[in-house]
C-alpha cells in the first residue's frame, strides 16, 4: 500500500484508483469533457462520486497540441471558485489540480484542493515543488521532455522504457531534495511519444514498479487510440478501456478517466478474472 500527503486528507492506495477528469476549458480535445461553469462542474463531480470515483482533476489549461497558453491568473480565475464550491459539497472527496503554475497550486490548495498534477513533474516552474511540500500536499508528476512550446515534440531514443525509468529516477532525488518523499508517477501517454511507444509503456508498465513509486495512466481517449482505431475521440471509449484493461494486469494504481463508470467496472470486475 502507498500513502500519499494530501494536505488536509489521507490519500492511501491500497488497490487500483479511477481519477475522474473535469477540463473547465472550452477547449479540450474530448468536448463531452469540458465544463464551463460551476453548476456543470458540480453536476459532473455529482455524477463522478456516484460511479464510484476515488479522485477528480480539475484542470483550466488545454495541453492538446497547438493549444493556446493560459496565463496563471486566468487559471487562477477559473479554478478557485471550483475547488471551493466542490470542497464544499464533498468534504472528502480527494480534488486534484492540473496545473503546472507555483502560484495556481498555491491558489488551489488555499482554496481546498488536496493534490497538484503538473504534467512538467517541476520543470516548467521549479517553484511548484516547494508550493507543495510546505502544503504537504500530494503530487503527480507526469514524464514529459522539451519545453510548453515543445513538449508534443517526438525525440529519438532507443527505448522508452529505459528513458522513462532515467527521468523518474532524476526526478525521484530532485522531489526528494525539496521534502517529497512519497508521491505518483506518471509516464505521459500521448505527450511526445510515437502512437507504438504509447503502447509499449502501457504494455510494460510494470517495469515502472522498479521506481518504488505508485503509477498512474492518463489513455483516456487519447489520440493513439483513435488513430488506430480510425475514429473519433468520442468514439474511443471502447479503445480506452482495452488500454486501461492492460494497464490494470500491469497493476497501475490509478487510472486518470473521462469515462468514471466504466473504468470502476474494470477495477471491481478485475480480481475476477485473474
Amino acid at each position: 500500500m502507498f500513502k500519499i500527503p494530501a494536505k488536509d486528507l489521507v490519500w492511501a492506495i491500497h488497490s487500483p484508483q479511477v481519477m475522474g477528469i473535469i477540463n473547465c476549458t472550452s477547449d479540450s480535445f474530448y468536448a463531452a469533457s469540458r465544463q464551463e461553469n460551476i453548476d456543470s462542474v458540480l453536476s459532473k463531480v455529482a455524477q463522478f462520486v456516484k460511479e464510484g470515483v476515488s479522485i477528480v482533476d480539475i484542470g483550466a489549461q488545454s495541453t492538446r497540441p497547438n493549444a493556446p497558453l493560459l496565463s496563471a491568473d486566468l487559471e487562477i480565475e477559473q479554478l478557485v471558485p471550483v475547488v471551493h464550491g466542490i470542497r464544499h459539497a464533498y468534504p472528502n472527496l480527494l480534488i486534484s489540480i492540473d496545473t503546472f503554475y507555483a502560484s495556481v497550486a498555491a491558489a488551489s490548495l488555499e482554496a481546498g484542493a488536496n493534490i497538484i498534477n503538473d504534467i512538467s513533474c517541476g520543470s516548467f516552474d521549479p517553484a511548484i515543488l516547494a508550493v507543495v511540500a510546505q502544503q504537504k500536499a500530494g503530487f503527480i508528476g507526469m514524464h514529459l521532455s522539451g519545453s510548453i512550446q515543445s513538449m508534443h515534440t517526438i525525440e529519438a531514443r532507443e527505448d522508452i522504457m529505459a528513458s522513462l525509468l532515467s527521468f523518474f529516477a532524476e526526478k525521484k532525488k530532485v522531489l526528494s531534495a525539496v521534502g517529497i518523499q512519497q508521491w505518483v508517477i506518471d509516464p505521459g501517454f500521448g505527450f511526445g511519444k510515437t502512437i507504438e511507444e504509447n503502447f509499449k509503456l502501457v504494455r510494460e508498465l510494470a517495469i515502472l514498479k522498479k521506481i518504488g513509486l505508485p503509477v498512474l495512466l492518463g489513455a483516456s481517449r487519447k489520440s493513439s487510440i483513435y488513430k488506430t482505431l480510425g475514429v473519433s475521440a468520442e468514439e474511443a471509449l471502447n479503445g480506452t478501456t482495452m488500454v486501461n484493461t492492460i494497464a490494470l494486469l500491469n497493476e497501475v494504481n490509478i487510472l486518470r478517466v473521462h469515462d468514471v463508470k466504466e473504468a470502476v467496472e474494470l477495477v471491481q470486475l478485475l480480481p475476477h478474472l485473474k
